[in-house]
């Protein structure tokens, strides 16, 4: 048998005897001479002597080896605090032939220098703290300490150890000096070295962290996170795992960053990797790893339903994580919360000091109850030792639920229950914080016991829930007051008095513990509750399975089946008895009796539909095209599909689920149900969940919000149920990032609903929430028919406008704009194509509905990802692409289709600002927008619309990570008077302002002519700016236009030549000679830009750049705050 000694003491050492002991090997203990009656000894198999006192007993390595040696152990495993991280420790006990239950040396030396472990996290591209990587002095402090904003903070850290040990908040230079003293001070103390080093100290972050486990061949496993932001003077006293804040993103890029560290080094054993989130970034930092055995280990193991301690030895014993089963695939998913709450023997005061208490415990009542543990060294009689860490228990509680309110009131309820007496405890801090709105609603942050200290040490009162309680009505066996059921409000008087329904029952028998004669059996109530009615009488045969009564619990009825056969020979309680569990009902003489119905085999038809489902049913379906037959007709013979056809053909097969189906409007008051029922069933609005382009995507690519407007129920209007049904998809879709196609199509806010308060509607929040969307997911908006007021609003909201010929989009209907004093209009004079096409509200302009639809997949195709299938054009045309003659025109747009795959173009506000071109390409099935001139409108300069359209292009492309490919060819931006009428200055600006702002890569192709602003606007700014700028040999430069820069340079030497045409010749030959200066071999040979390039190779170019890029980060939050709509 196996043989561990276990070199610690108190709750921790009994907590790993007991995974010793599971795994069938012997629990070695060892105690000071002044910690005889520690309880863990109780639960060692064998005990030693260290032969001194206090803690440095417990640190000398040479005696704890010796008595290893001396007693034949296999086996030595550290616990926490004491020598855990000591790499010395792990040496001596390797150098004696025995096995350190912990990580290498090499691994304590790297963690235990906590530089060491910021240079490891910079090494592997985990972002940390900002702060210094080496020892430093007084002038080095000063030195970083004013490199920081103005009110930055600065922490001093020892670079050795933990636990909140020689670590020093500075808020002002003036005070860094005692502060690097007292740090210094307290590390040599507490870890032999005075080492200390400097980081920014971040004021509102979130301490969480990642547990891992590896093996030393290079397997590790996370087992997910714990966060233990509430702290007192930087040792946590609260931890909860699952950290009830990350999202999932960051979530998973914390674990990625832990398991990056770990995995580099080969990581054996438990640690604990820590990081600090910012509150308001979401931005996270390494702070330190911990390479032992954590005290907040328990609320993994809760949630897990793992012994990691166990794991910890097996690990050690040299057993891989396939082996003990601890591979990732193995690790189950968290489940629900816990949280532990250490219980120190301590008082704080107001100003947050912190002072030790201690005595005889002259009552230790520990708590009880499902989901509750407590890892603990104290019990009734025992007088605590001060020379030792005053935690005294680990209160730890799980809720198997995904609620993690219900959590904390789990744990609040076990602080109630412990019952400490003779020794104060920080039990009145805890429920303090439990109880804390801010904790309660997860607002904190580390600094939360400091900023909310007063109220935190108050005297709050809380209920006690341990000791006896007289409690008479429990006496009678029943379970609280009889009360007459045929009297609906009699419960609400009970305990008032007087109330006729009330009755104390004082004659209702006791619970019956009597001695039943042989042969005879009890039928006992199996829960608390009340008795409805009997199904037998007495003298009664009964047989198993037989129904004896039916009680209620919990507004439940429960029908009790009888376990035996035999015959009733007693009723024990009458109906209306509210009887506790266990009480007995019945009993039973035991006989033989033969159940007459057992031939019969009850055979359930499946396909019949209860009465209930089928009512459900018929609610659902009353919105469904086939149950509106006359409405369908209407919509068809207009040219339009209906909502539900719209869907169906959006979304992949099988895969759409709608929400708010029995929804009918909120006009109860003026309308009979079944006539709400019938039309306005869904309250003019069909949404829900789906996926679409399944076929290409994964599946985690293709979810999507899908939403229409039943043009079929109240002209698809706005009413009070229809903006709640949009609220809570457009919160759905925020929370789990869906891309969200909405058919816009109705008439705006509907003023008939009568089932509402207020006045205006004003606070509706659905706008809001829309508006939100942009620039975290992409936006659809698809239009047919009228889409006036509220509709076309939401319209204007969306990334990408689709609509169908035929279509009216405008604020306001005829009957707002009549109101208004303004005219009367039909409907179709409204906001027309016509109009809404050139003017550039309209993005992509199409026949019909079906061809809507296919183009809301193909643009949303190019947000979802690379494609698998794909088709090369023959890349050699483009060489013939841009005529020789610099003069003559070409088509930009069959440049464009000659470096994209094949039908992969998609352009957007064709028909609006012609100057530019912006389309959605794919090379070898990437997607990447496109930027162009077009020199077929004003010679490819830029112009006021074309500068807006391009710039709002570019911002759709940098929300979403998509490349941006610049093809330019501009002569510069545009000049002259009737320009500058259109605030040309501030729109031309908004191209440099939007392009050298952006994350997404920029790449950029010169066809032609890049000269001056207009070039660099097209560029970001600078040819320096892109992922790379190289030109075709037809590029032309200069700072301006060639002729305008002659003219403009050479003024005077043209003006001194007085024959008219010996001027014309000078001019031309030195426009020539500036040609020259500017070709394409003569910019790249200045290395002005990257490269001048075959045509041919564009694609190659392009490919390159975007095979060159790092993985796409994981987002937490929008990259820009919004799209622009315009």
């Amino acid at each position: 048998m196996k043989r561990i000694l276990i070199a610690n003491r108190g709750e921790i050492a009994i907590r790993i005897a007991r995974s010793v002991k599971d795994l069938g090997m012997k629990a070695v203990g060892i105690c000071s001479d002044d910690d005889l009656d520690s309880l863990h000894l109780s639960k060692m198999d064998e005990v030693h002597s260290l032969d001194s006192e206090g803690v440095s007993a417990y640190l000398d390595i040479k005696k704890i080896v010796a008595i290893a040696r001396e007693n034949k152990i296999d086996a030595i495993h550290p616990g926490y605090g004491f020598l855990s991280e000591n790499p010395k420790f792990a040496s001596a006990i390797k150098r004696a032939g025995l096995i350190f239950i912990g990580p290498e040396e090499r691994t304590l030396k790297l963690f235990g220098d906590k530089v060491k472990a910021r240079e490891l996290a910079q090494k592997h591209n985990v972002p940390v703290v900002e702060g210094s990587n080496k020892d430093i002095d007084l002038k080095e402090a000063k030195k970083f300490f004013s490199s920081l904003k103005k009110h930055s903070s600065v922490i001093i850290k020892a670079k050795s150890g933990g636990g909140g040990r020689g670590l020093r908040v500075v808020n002002s230079e003036d005070d860094l000096k005692e502060a690097l003293i007292r740090a210094s001070s307290e590390a040599k103390i507490a870890f032999g070295s005075e080492e200390v080093y400097i980081e920014e100290y971040l004021n509102d972050s979130r301490h969480v962290e990642i547990q891992i486990i590896g093996d030393g061949l290079g397997n590790v496993s996370h087992l997910y996170d714990r966060e233990c932001t509430v702290q007192r003077r930087y040792q946590k006293i609260i931890e909860v795992a699952p950290s009830p804040t990350l999202t999932n993103e960051v979530r998973l890029e914390l674990i990625d960053a832990a398991l990056r560290m770990t995995k580099a080094i080969k990581y054996k054993g438990l640690c604990t990797v820590e990081f600090l989130l910012d509150n308001k970034s979401n931005k996270f930092c390494f702070i330190e790893g911990n390479a032992r055995l954590q005290v907040e280990h328990t609320v993994t193991e809760s949630i897990l339903g793992l012994d990691i301690v166990k794991a910890q030895i097996q690990i050690a014993f040299g057993k891989t994580l396939k082996q003990i089963k601890y591979n990732q695939e193995n690790i189950p998913s968290p489940r629900g919360f816990a949280i532990q709450a250490r219980v120190n023997m301590e008082v704080m005061d107001a100003d947050g000091n912190i002072k030790p208490s201690g005595g005889i415990f002259s009552k230790f009542d520990l708590p009880a109850g499902p989901g509750v543990r407590t890892d603990t060294c104290g019990y009734t009689g025992y007088a605590s030792n001060p020379s030792f860490d005053s935690l005294v228990a680990k209160v730890i509680t799980f809720s198997p639920e995904d609620n993690y309110s219900k959590a904390i009131k789990r744990l609040y309820r076990g602080l109630c229950e412990f019952n400490v007496e003779g020794v104060v405890t920080n039990l009145q801090l805890l429920k303090n914080i439990l109880t804390n709105k801010d904790f309660i609603q997860n607002n904190i942050n580390t600094n939360f016991i400091e900023k909310n200290i007063a109220t935190l040490v108050s005297s709050k009162e809380h209920k006690n829930l341990y000791g006896l309680v007289d409690v008479k009505s429990s006496e009678l066996g029943l379970a609280g007051a009889r009360s007459d059921t045929l009297d609906p409000l009699a419960v609400l008087d009970h305990g008032k008095g007087g109330h006729k329904g009330i009755t104390q029952t004082p004659d209702v028998l006791q619970i019956n513990n009597e001695q039943l004669p042989e042969g005879m059996t009890s039928l006992n109530a199996p829960m608390q509750g009340m008795i409805v009615n009997f199904g037998v009488k007495q003298n009664e045969e009964v047989w198993v399975g037989k129904p004896l009564l039916v009680m209620e619990a919990m507004k439940m009825e429960h029908v009790v089946l009888s376990e035996v056969s035999g015959t009733v020979k007693k009723i024990n309680v009458n109906p209306q008895d509210t009887v506790l569990e266990g009480h007995s009902l019945i009993h039973i003489e035991v006989g033989v009796v033969d159940n007459p119905d057992a031939d019969l085999i009850e055979e359930i038809d499946l396909d019949w539909i209860r009465p209930d489902l089928e009512e459900a049913l018929q609610r659902k379906q009353a919105s469904h095209d086939v149950n509106r037959p006359e409405a369908v007709i209407k919509r068809h013979e207009k040219g339009h599909r209906t909502a539900r056809e719209n869907i169906e053909d959006l979304c992949d097969e099988g895969s759409f689920v709608e929400y708010g189906s029995v929804v009918i409007a909120a006009q109860r008051r003026r309308r009979s149900e079944e006539d709400l029922i019938k039309n306005t069933t869904g309250d003019g609005m069909v949404c829900g969940l789906g996926h679409v382009n399944g076929d290409k995507f994964s599946e985690q690519d293709t979810r999507v919000m899908a939403m229409s407007y039943d043009y079929m129920v109240l002209a698809g209007t706005q009413g009070k149920l229809n903006h709640a049904k949009k609220d809570r998809m457009f919160e759905i879709a925020e929370d789990n990032r869906l891309p969200t196609i909405l058919f816009a199509e109705g008439g705006g806010g509907r003023p008939g609903d009568t089932d509402t308060s207020g006045v205006a509607g004003l606070d509706c929040l659905a706008f809001t929430y829309f508006a939100q969307l942009s620039g975290l997911v992409p936006v659809i908006g698809i239009t047919t028919g009228y889409c006036f007021a509220g509709n076309a609003v939401l319209l204007g909201c969306c990334d990408v406008i689709i609509a169908t010929e035929g279509s009216n989009i405008g604020i306001g209907g005829p009957a707002m704009i009549e109101g208004g004093g303004l005219g009367v209009f039909k409907p179709s004079e409204v906001g027309p194509m016509d109009v809404q096409v050139p003017n550039g509200v309209v993005d992509i302009a199409v026949k019909d509905e079906k061809e809507a639809v296919e183009v809301a997949k193909k643009y949303l195709s190019y947000f979802q990802g690379s494609i698998k299938k794909w088709k090369a054009p023959d890349a050699r045309k483009l060489r013939f692409a841009v005529p020789e003659n610099r003069l003559r025109y070409y088509d930009m747009r069959k440049v464009i289709e000659g470096i994209a795959d094949i039908d992969s173009t998609l352009e957007l506000r064709k028909d609006w600002a012609p100057g530019i071109i912006t389309s959605f390409i794919r090379i070898e099935g990437k997607p990447v927008g496109v930027v162009a001139n077009n020199p077929g409108h004003l010679s490819g300069a830029i112009d006021s619309p074309g500068a807006d359209k391009g710039s709002r292009f570019i911002q759709l492309c940098d929300a979403f990570d998509i490349p941006v490919l610049s093809l330019i060819d501009c002569p510069g931006i545009m000049v002259g008077p009737e320009s500058e009428k259109s605030a040309l200055v501030r729109h031309a600006s908004r191209m440099f302002v939007v392009g050298a702002n952006i994350q997404t890569p920029l790449m950029s192709v010169v066809i032609r002519k890049a000269y001056g602003l207009g070039a660099q606007a097209m560029a970001g700014g600078s040819f320096k700016i892109p992922l790379f700028t190289v030109t075709w040999p037809t590029g032309e430069f200069g700072g301006m236009g060639l002729e305008g820069a002659v003219k403009l340079g050479y003024r005077k030497e043209l003006e001194a030549i007085k024959d008219p045409k010996e001027r014309i010749k000078a001019y031309e030959k030195m426009v020539a000679d500036s040609y020259k200066r500017g070709k394409a071999v003569n910019m790249a040979s200045h290395f002005e830009l990257d490269d001048v390039i075959d045509p041919a190779e564009t694609r190659n170019w392009i490919l390159g750049g975007l095979k060159s890029l790092p993985p796409k980060e994981i987002r937490t939050k929008k990259r820009r705050p919004n799209i622009d709509t315009w």
